[in-house]
């Protein structure tokens, strides 16, 4: 299965109003339990998701991965821009991260903590110890007129 980015109906309204920053603001990526299911309805702020992200241990700590590098382009031939980063990655020590199968982006500058949006994996993945897993390429696109 294909890795899906979903974003979230709030961080429209929050990007229209000028709430998000990409390239200033704190954006951070929390990992998700198997049973989660990103309704991008619901899932406006950081509250409404905390009860599904993966517990804190053995090299996962909640809330605490910030995305660097945020870089956002224009690209006027396909009328979006484009947000990407560095590659946040995880070391297990001392036991296994997850079993996850998905990622939330959300702003931890704006008050209310916006969800960006759901990254789901299409397949679950379990981190064993000293082993170390990557999020890579992780891009947003936001084309015009959506």
């Amino acid at each position: 299965m294909a890795q899906t980015v979903t974003l979230s109906n709030h961080y429209h309204a929050q990007l229209l109003k000028g709430n998000i920053d990409w390239e200033n603001d704190t954006i951070k990526i929390i990992l998700m339990n198997t049973t989660y299911a990103f309704d991008k309805d619901a899932d406006a702020t950081l509250s409404d998701v905390t009860s599904d992200q993966i517990s804190t241990g053995y090299g996962y700590t909640q809330d605490s991965k910030t995305l660097t590098t945020v870089t956002v382009t224009e690209n006027d031939t396909d009328d979006k821009a484009t947000v990407t980063c560095d590659d946040p990655a995880w070391v297990a020590s001392g036991g296994s991260i997850g079993p996850f199968g998905a990622a939330i982006l959300y702003d931890d500058t704006t008050s209310d903590d916006t969800v960006i949006g759901c990254i789901d994996f299409g397949t679950d993945y379990t981190v064993v110890d000293s082993a170390s897993w990557t999020a890579k390429d992780i891009t947003v696109d936001q084309q015009q007129g959506s």
